[in-house]
Parts: C-alpha cells; structure tokens; sequence
C-alpha cells in the first residue's frame, strides 16, 4: 500500500481501540487515548518539523475505504458512548468518564467531522449519504447544505456566515455561524427547489431529512439509555459542533476577498483560507488543515491535497488544532493572530 495511506490509517485509527476499552472497562484506557489526541499530536507537530514531506499519494478508492472505516467507527463510538457515559458503563460523572467524554468529543470533533466533510465534497452518492448521515448524527445537518451551497460561493464576504471577521471573537462568531449557516443554507435549498417546484416545503428539501434524523438519532439514544442518553447524545453533538465552528474560525479568520468595479467579488485563491503544513495533525485530520487547496479543488481527494507554496497563501504559526484552543482565549488570539492577518490584509 501506499505509504501516506499507511500513515494516514495509522494516524486515525490509532486511539479507537483504547476509547472502546475505555467505555467498556474504564481504567487508564481512555487516558491514552486523549494524550494522543492532545499532547502527542501537538508534540509531534511542534517539535518534529521535518516530518513534513508528503509520502506517496494514495489511490482513490484506499482513500474512500479508510472515508467508510472512519464511518462505522463514528457510530459504533457514538452509541457505545451513549450506552456508557450515561451510566451504564464508566459514566460521565468520574475522572475516567471525563477523559473518555474529552477523549471520544475531540475524535469526532475532529476525524468524524473531517471525514464527513471529505465525504459531502464527493461525486458518488453513496459516499456523500454516508457523510450526510454523520453530520446527521451529530445533530449538524443544515452543514450538508450550507458547506457546499453558501461557504465554498461566498467565502471571504459578508455573505458567508462562517467566514471570521477581523477582531471578531469566537464567542461571537460561532453564535453568528450556527444561525446564520443553518438559515442561508435553507434559503439556498428553497431557491434550489423553486426551479423544480414552487412548494415553499417541497418533500425533498434536505432539511426535513436533517431535523427528522436528528430526531431519529436522538430516538436511538433514548432507547438505549433513557435521557441521560439524549443528554451525553447533546453533549457529544455539541462538542463536536464547537470544534467544526472553531475550524471554520482558525481557517478564514480575518481573509476577505476584494470588491470589483462592478460590485461583484474577485474569485476565490489560496489567499482566503489559512493552511497549517503540519505533519500528524494533518494526518489525523484527513488534510483538512491544507485548506486554500481544499477551496480550489472542494472535489479533491483529501490524500492528494497540497500545501500551496511559501508566499503564495497565508500559513498558521501553529497546528490547527493548537490554534483552534488558543481562539478560546480572546485577546491571546488577537496577540497571536492579528499580526499575521494585518499583514495579509495589507498585502
């Protein structure tokens, strides 16, 4: 097999075995597991930068099966979670249910919701199902509509709802994001529709299948642990949510595409989204971090993404997910990060 497809698989499927013992037995499994998600991978990132040159490209269909693994294993972790956190295994309310909870939140935070962005973006129905229901379950539907209608169109103007302004905190951001991604997506769908029908609810508005199936899940979990399954069912939903917000933060903060003589936009380049050429995070995160290649090619295999050359788009001073938590902290993003978008800016 192709060594990036090696590393790839490695790099994701490493902690499911120690989340599932975790959830059955307790213990220190759940421990390994979220230093790897945390300490390792940051350490790795910070500390080993040569490890950043590309190995062989993967084929597509290795791609697409690693896509699926990473499927099943988001269910199969969300229901044993459900089954577990809420009682009837380590339970949340303990140390070891809170590294687990921590745990299970970042891998679905940050692989499930990578994968299914990966899957969304593809040409075979099957596949963007798949996604579609992992958003699904994460009670994030309206993304399957929004991402590809309303971000990948309008990204780096006021008419993106999930592109960060400058000096915008993510508190305030992520408020903005939901709402806003949630109804632009819906009116992107309506106009969608209206050439087909002109029922304002047409049966195949994808939004009756993303609040129904939220409610479905939400059913399963009931099912299977009462509510304190629906609520560990939120609360993962939830976590998960904020890192997909605070991704979209980090990767546009600040980036703004300039207005033409005639009122419309320049087209979108590598200059409006920040990229992190990060080894391991990129890995784990399924290239996500290599965004302006992402936006230029949304139907590109994420093991064939690039990173665009020095000079030619704009690079995080840290991993990705090192700077999604320093954007918890306000005025530590602005020491960190204004600088670097001024000085975009300005060029």
């Amino acid at each position: 097999m192709p060594r990036s497809f090696l590393a790839f698989t490695l790099a994701t499927l490493f902690p499911l075995p120690f989340l599932v013992a975790g959830a059955l037995f307790g213990g220190w499994a759940s421990y390994v597991a979220l230093l790897y998600i945390t300490l390792f991978v940051a350490g790795v990132d910070e500390f080993i930068p040569a490890l950043t040159r590309d190995g062989e490209a993967a084929e597509d269909e290795e791609a697409d099966l690693l896509s699926l693994i990473l499927v099943g294993a988001h269910f199969v972790l969300l229901f044993l979670m459900i089954w577990s956190l809420s009682g009837k295994g380590t339970g949340l309310l303990s140390v070891n249910g809170l590294a687990l909870f921590a745990a299970t939140g970042l891998f679905m935070g940050q692989v499930s919701n990578s994968n299914a962005h990966e899957l969304i973006h593809r040409g075979t129905r099957g596949l963007r199902w798949a996604g579609k229901w992992v958003y699904i379950s994460l009670l994030f539907g309206h993304h399957v509509s929004a991402h590809p209608l309303v971000h990948h169109t309008h990204v780096g103007t006021p008419n993106d709802p999930n592109t960060s302004r400058m000096n915008e905190s993510f508190y305030r951001f992520a408020r903005r994001a939901w709402v806003g991604s949630f109804k632009a997506g819906l009116r992107a769908e309506r106009k969608r529709l209206d050439q087909i029908s002109a029922g304002r609810w047409d049966r195949r508005n994808p939004y009756l299948l993303y609040v129904g199936g939220a409610g479905l899940m939400l059913l399963l979990s009931f099912l299977i642990a009462g509510w304190r399954g629906v609520l560990v069912h939120l609360a993962l939903a939830g976590f998960a949510q904020t890192q997909l917000l605070l991704s979209d933060y980090v990767q546009h903060y600040g980036l703004e595409r300039s207005r033409r003589g005639d009122g419309s936009f320049e087209p979108v380049d590598a200059r409006h989204s920040w990229n992190a050429p990060h080894w391991l995070s990129s890995l784990w995160m399924l290239n996500a971090p290599r965004h302006s290649d992402h936006h230029a090619h949304p139907a590109k295999p994420y093991t064939a993404l690039e990173i665009p050359a020095r000079g030619e788009a704009p690079m995080l001073p840290h991993a990705l997910p090192v700077m999604a938590c320093i954007a918890l902290w306000p005025k530590l993003w602005k020491k960190v990060m204004n600088p670097h978008a001024q000085a975009w800016r300005n060029a």
